[in-house]
């Protein structure tokens, strides 16, 4: 930028310059380009200073002189620029069109204008040292200047000043910020004050790697000062996984324009910083690479939130590990590797034995800290090369893989079976469960993965329906188990089409008149190939596809209508209990409100029906249920709890929740003759659900002594085959017409 006006640097191209440009002026060709200064240094300077001669030369330099000092003079006119000829004390001795214009002074009588009193006043001192050194300088000063017009106007402008030769005048040009000198120190500003407050760092290094210069927003990203990042290599923020990545960016380098790429570095404070940065070369005029630019961007947040929702994708929520997301892909991954080599995988399925009964009696928070404990358990019987996932519930899966003995799986496997069998500390308390595991082997035991997890989740099923605490292999057997139980199952959907089932009732007496005024409808499945089933040979199936839900609403509705013919054959108040299981219970909402009105249109009072619910109901998901209750309390439905003992609920945990009987299990009823702690137990829950305001119903009583203790505690009601077997509708009401035959007590 200063060497456009040095003398040294222009020389006598300058001279050249101005003669072919002077040559120039008869046409238009002449327009001053601030990319091509070729005026402002021959006007600076003036004309040309004639050397020393001797006496023989002096004519002809003289005539060269007053030539050159012509065709300046004509030049100065043309200018673009302004043009001042001033006195020592700033009189205007000469200015050109544009300088007259500029300042509103006529060109004819510029002598009667000072042009300090063009100056601002608060530019005064900087124009006045400014005027005293270009009175002297052959080399030319600059000045920046707000000068001001006859017209009142106020301008910026850029003076270049130099001395005339005579010492006693200064040549002045006078040049707009607009100028390009102006313009080019503006654009110079500008670019630092766009480097300064940019959002991303600025990163420059030389041929060596080492940094040469950083903006603010680069060093605030790394935590560093400016000062403490200069001169300082660039693998010095970085750590060896950095150093790594920015190893095989340059290795993957292709020519072109500069990709965002990712590198890691670490900050002052030891935190990893993720950038993304695009790199341009900075090259000499032959190419030669002299160092490199970056543009630095922060993404350490936006990785952060990435990974995180990568992670909460692929993981459980409450162990951290793998979900079946990532597990299925996985186990993808292993069996493809297991297809390309001599080795084989082991497919586990571990089910906690016992898991919901702990839920149940501890409660969900302490339930979640056996599954945590569980998954920490199992992780430390695995090598680090497998995989352990949670499936859901109390299910996890490991994948084995690169195994060559089968004795491997089976040491592991014991080993689970032995940790997860140990007591789990919860705050004061212990629980306790087991394990049950599946095993399934590929390729051995299945072509794919879905035949893979079928059959690990089959074996898993059979190690659990053998009592538990071991492990089963996948064999040709369970697979036999497993055809017949699909057969079941789709022989189901055809059951409810065909009016295969059937519904028996068993009288539920009252203990102290010895009357029938209730009974329970038992489901039974008459198959055309295998006779009469008992719900325990179907109903699981029936809830795990779905068709409980079809089935329970048929049930429902048949009882009703046999529910309206009892109350007018054999009393009006008669009612019938429905047995609902989980899944029928969280499942068919929407057909409550049908039912309704179903009662409502066959005109049968809705306490004529109790739904009987398992303990275990009440405490999955207990808002959603007492929701539920609400709801059959307000259609006036009756509520019963049916097994009661059974799981790890109290009767003060009742009182939460809208039940109308409860429904002591036959586990309890069959011991009393012999268990004193047991009938004590009955006579407890007896007198406290008679304090809650609830009837009490005892099922299995098979003895007349059973009957007659369950008389002395108070028992409301009984059913068992002391009294009569389930039977079915037309046998079941002219028994009840004729009347049971009273017991002694």
């Amino acid at each position: 930028m200063d060497n456009d006006h040095d003398p040294a640097a222009q020389g006598g191209s300058a001279q050249a310059r101005a003669r072919r440009a002077d040559r120039a002026l008869p046409g238009s060709a002449f327009a001053y380009d601030p990319g091509e200064p070729a005026a402002l240094p021959i006007l600076a300077r003036g004309a040309p200073q004639s050397p020393p001669t001797d006496s023989s030369g002096v004519t002809i330099e003289r005539l060269r002189h007053e030539e050159d000092l012509a065709r300046a003079g004509d030049l100065y006119l043309l200018a673009p620029v302004g043009y001042c000829l001033l006195a020592f004390d700033t009189t205007v001795l000469k200015v050109n069109l544009v300088g007259a214009t500029m300042l509103g002074v006529a060109r004819a009588n510029p002598g009667l204008h000072h042009f300090r009193a063009f100056v601002v006043p608060a530019f005064l001192p900087d124009f006045d040292g400014f005027f005293a050194r270009a009175l002297n300088s052959h080399t030319g000063e600059t000045c920046r200047v707000r000068l001001r017009t006859q017209n009142d106007g106020r301008v910026d402008v850029t003076l270049h000043g130099s001395a005339d030769g005579s010492g006693q005048a200064c040549r002045l040009i006078v040049e707009r910020a607009e100028g390009r000198l102006a313009a080019l120190e503006r654009s110079e500003e500008r670019l630092r004050r766009i480097v300064h407050s940019a959002g991303e760092g600025i990163w420059e290094i030389d041929a060596a790697a080492h940094t040469t210069f950083v903006n603010p927003r680069m060093a605030h990203i790394l935590g560093y000062s400016i000062e403490d990042m200069l001169a300082r290599p660039l693998i010095s923020f970085m750590d060896d996984e950095g150093i790594a990545m920015l190893e095989h960016c340059i290795a993957e380098h292709t020519p072109g324009l500069p990709a965002p790429r990712e590198y890691r570095f670490i900050g002052k404070d030891g935190r990893v910083v993720w950038t993304s940065m695009s790199t341009s070369p900075i090259l000499d005029a032959d190419g030669a690479r002299l160092g490199a630019l970056a543009l630095v961007t922060d993404i350490t947040e936006q990785k952060q939130s990435t990974e995180l929702i990568w992670h909460q994708a692929n993981h459980d929520t409450l162990t951290g590990l793998p979900n079946r997301h990532m597990f299925m892909d996985r186990l993808r991954h292993e069996t493809r590797k297991a297809d390309r080599g001599a080795d084989f995988l082991a497919l586990l399925f571990v089910d906690l034995d016992h898991f919901k009964e702990v839920n149940d009696r501890l409660g969900h928070a302490r339930g979640d800290l056996v599954l945590v404990e569980a998954s920490r358990r199992i992780a430390n019987c695995v090598r680090s090369s497998d995989t352990l996932a949670r499936q859901g519930g109390d299910e996890f899966t490991v994948i084995l893989s690169g195994l060559d003995h089968i004795g491997s799986v089976e040491r592991i496997a014991h080993a689970m079976i032995a940790a997860l069998a140990l007591p789990f500390e919860l705050g004061g308390e212990k629980a306790f469960v087991s394990a049950s595991i599946g095993i399934a082997l590929y390729p051995p035991d299945a072509r794919d993965i879905d035949q893979l997890v079928e059959r690990a989740d089959r074996a898993m099923y059979a190690a659990r329906n053998a009592g538990g605490h071991q492990f089963s292999y996948f064999t040709p057997g369970l697979q036999h188990a497993a055809q017949a139980r699909q057969s079941i199952a789709d022989d189901l959907r055809a059951a409810i089409a065909l009016r295969q089932f059937e519904i028996v009732y068993q009288p539920i007496v009252s203990l102290q008149t010895g009357a029938v005024h209730k009974a329970e409808a038992l489901l039974r499945w008459r198959h055309p190939t295998r006779g009469l089933l008992e719900p325990a040979e179907f109903i699981p199936f029936a809830e795990s596809n779905g068709l409980i839900v079809e089935i329970g609403d048929w049930v429902f509705r048949e009882v009703a209508q046999q529910v309206q013919r009892w109350q007018h054959s054999i009393d009006p108040s008669f009612q019938v209990s429905v047995n609902k299981s989980p899944v029928q219970f969280r499942r068919d909402a929407d057909l409550y409100l049908s039912w309704l009105d179903y009662l409502n249109e066959l005109g049968l009072p809705a306490h004529s029906i109790v739904i009987e619910i398992t303990e275990g109901v009440l405490f999955e998901g207990a808002t959603q249920v007492i929701e539920r209750l609400r709801q059959f309390r307000a259609m006036g439905l009756q509520v019963a709890l049916d097994d009661f003992g059974t799981g790890y609920s109290s009767l003060s945990h009742l009182k939460r929740f809208d039940i109308d009987y409860v429904k002591i299990d036959h586990s309890f009823v069959a011991t009393l003759e012999n268990d004193v702690g047991d009938l004590a137990l009955c006579e407890a829950i007896i007198v406290m659900a008679h304090k809650l305001g609830l009837k009490v119903v005892a099922e299995g009583v098979e003895t007349k002594v059973q009957r007659a203790l369950l008389v002395d505690a108070g028992c409301d009601f009984a059913q068992g085959y002391v009294f009569a077997r389930p039977m079915p509708a037309e046998e079941f009401e002219a028994m009840a017409v004729a009347g049971i035959p009273r017991l002694p007590h």
